[in-house]
């Protein structure tokens, strides 16, 4: 079993930034994808931003420029560096690893507000 606590969300103006953390504990083993996604009122759950085993990156178009997703594997913890944020980056964040298609770990997910 893997547990992910995230942390660092709050209220920031925009134009400020935050870094999320996701602290892993249990289980971590043959994770092939470690994820953050975002949920905003009346929208779609939505891939922000994937570190594959590998190390390779990928970003939603909306926030590729002014996120950077990163890891500490001594730390066991997954990172997400937010800049320059909008009123449109408001929403609840998750992290999520994956160790198969059939095989995923959620946190409970911490909420990120961005006033203009």
């Amino acid at each position: 079993q893997v547990q992910l606590v995230e942390s660092g969300g709050g209220l920031v103006q925009a134009g400020g930034s935050l870094r999320l953390s996701c602290a892993a504990s249990g289980s971590i083993f043959s994770i092939n994808a470690m994820n953050w996604y975002r949920q905003a009122p009346g929208k779609e759950r939505e891939l922000v931003a994937t570190i594959s085993r590998g190390g390779s990156k990928y970003y939603a178009d909306s926030v590729k420029g002014r996120f950077t997703i990163s890891r500490d594997s001594a730390k066991n913890t997954l990172y997400l560096q937010m800049n320059s944020l909008k009123p449109e980056d408001t929403a609840m964040y998750y992290c999520a690893l994956r160790r198969s298609a059939a095989e995923a770990y959620w946190g409970q997910g911490t909420q990120v507000t961005v006033s203009s």
